[in-house]
C-alpha cells in the first residue's frame, strides 16, 4: 500500500484535480501549478509553516564584528556519524584574523549527500559556528552542487545564508537558524528557563531565549505533556 499511497498524494496534486491542497505526505507542502500560471510564480506555492528547531541547511555564523565563529575545531567532524564533514583548520593572521581565536576553519565542507541532518554537529560545537536553517527543499543537478563549501556556508555580510541558484528559501526560513542550539548546547539552557547563555549574530544580535514551558503551552496546546 505505500506504493499506492505515494502515487495518490501526487495524482491529487495534479493540476487537473484542482492543484490547489496543501499536503504533509511525502511532498513538504509543493503543490501543482495550473496552465498559464507566470513562470515568476512558479516558487510561490504554499507550504506548511515549519517548526522551530527544524533541522535544515547549514550555516556557519559570524559574530556581531563580522568575524567567524569556528576556530577549525573539527569536533563537528569528528561527531559526525554519516562523516559527512571535513574540517581543517588554520592559524589566524596576527594582522588580520579571521576569528577570535588562535586558529579557524581554513577548509569546511558538508557533502549533503551523506547528511542526514542529526544536528549532532551543532550541539558539538563549542563556540555555536554550526546551526541550521529551516531550508530543507534543496536539490542539486550534479553532485559536486551537493557539497557545500566554506564559501556557501559563511553567512553574509549581513547575517543571511548564502542563497544557491538551486535552493528554495522562503520568508522566514533564516530566522531562526539557532532554534536548535539555543536549546541543547553546552552554552544554552536545555531547561527552557529563559536563560540567555550564547553570544550574539551578525545581522541578528543576541537571540531571544526560548519561552518557558507554560507559556509554550499557552501558545500551542498541542505541545503539552499529558500526565499519566
Amino acid at each position: 500500500m505505500g506504493y499506492l499511497d505515494g502515487f495518490a498524494v501526487t495524482i491529487r496534486q495534479h493540476r487537473l484535480f484542482g492543484g490547489k491542497r496543501v499536503t504533509t505526505e511525502y511532498s513538504g507542502g509543493r503543490v501543482a501549478k495550473k496552465a498559464g500560471t507566470d513562470a515568476r510564480d512558479a516558487r510561490k506555492d504554499e507550504k506548511l509553516p515549519r517548526p522551530e528547531r527544524l533541522h535544515g541547511r547549514h550555516v556557519l555564523n559570524r559574530y556581531e564584528d563580522g568575524m567567524e565563529k569556528c576556530i577549525g575545531c573539527e569536533l563537528c567532524a569528528g561527531v559526525c556519524p554519516a562523516n559527512c564533514i571535513y574540517v581543517r583548520g588554520a592559524d589566524n593572521d596576527p594582522e588580520n584574523p579571521t576569528s577570535p581565536g588562535e586558529r579557524f576553519g581554513y577548509v569546511y565542507e558538508i557533502n549533503y549527500l551523506r547528511c542526514i541532518h542529526c544536528d549532532l554537529c551543532v550541539e558539538a560545537c563549542p563556540t555555536e559556528a554550526i546551526t541550521e536553517s529551516k531550508l530543507f527543499e534543496f536539490s542539486f543537478t550534479n553532485r559536486q552542487d551537493a557539497i557545500y563549501t566554506k564559501r556557501e556556508l559563511v553567512v553574509d555580510d549581513d547575517g543571511k545564508p548564502q542563497a544557491q541558484p538551486w535552493e528554495d528559501w522562503r520568508e522566514g526560513d533564516d530566522v531562526l537558524t539557532s532554534g536548535w542550539m539555543r536549546a541543547t548546547s553546552p552554552s544554552g539552557d536545555a531547561t527552557f528557563e529563559g536563560e540567555v547563555g550564547w553570544s550574539g549574530e551578525l545581522g541578528y544580535g543576541v537571540r531571544p531565549p526560548e519561552p518557558k514551558q507554560p507559556e509554550r503551552d499557552e501558545e500551542d496546546p498541542g505541545t503539552k505533556v499529558v500526565k499519566r
